[in-house]
C-alpha cells in the first residue's frame, strides 16, 4: 500500500504536494487519486484536515468540465434524503445493499454507474468551496 501522500493547502488557495515538492492543480490531485494514491489535504495555517471538502471541490471541478447531460432526478432524491448529502444518500443505499457494497469490493448500483463511468454532468454547491 502507498504512503499517504500529503497536499498542503495555502492561504493562497494553491494546493502543494509535499510528495512532489511543486504546486498542483484539482486535475492533478484527481489523477494521483485514480492512479490509487491515498492523499490528505491539510489546511495549512489551521492544519485542519480538508482532505473531504477539497474531493468535493475536485467532484465539483469535474462535473462541470463534463459536456454530457445530469441526472437531475438523482440529485433530488440526494437532496431529499435524510442528511440530504451525497455521503448519507450512499451510506443509506450501502444500508440497504450491505452484502453488494464492500470495501473489498464496491459494486455500483444502477443509478451510480454514471459516477463511476464518469458521465454523470451535475453542478452541486458546497458551503465549504475552496474557489
Amino acid at each position: 500500500m502507498n504512503d499517504v501522500r500529503i497536499i498542503k493547502r495555502y492561504q493562497n488557495r494553491k494546493l502543494y504536494d509535499t510528495h512532489q515538492s511543486c504546486y498542483v492543480t484539482l486535475e492533478e490531485i484527481a489523477q494521483i487519486i485514480r492512479e490509487g494514491n491515498e492523499i490528505q489535504v491539510i489546511d495549512n495555517k489551521t492544519k485542519n484536515d480538508i482532505t473531504y471538502t477539497t474531493q468535493i471541490q475536485l467532484l465539483f471541478d469535474q462535473e462541470k468540465k463534463s459536456t454530457k447531460a445530469g441526472d437531475t432526478e438523482l440529485l433530488k432524491r440526494v437532496i431529499r434524503a435524510t442528511e440530504g448529502t451525497f455521503t448519507g444518500y450512499i451510506r443509506g443505499l450501502e444500508g440497504t445493499t450491505a452484502p453488494e457494497l464492500t470495501e473489498e469490493k464496491p459494486a455500483a448500483t444502477e443509478e451510480f454507474k454514471p459516477f463511476m463511468n464518469n458521465e454523470l454532468n451535475t453542478t452541486i454547491e458546497t458551503t465549504n468551496t475552496l474557489n
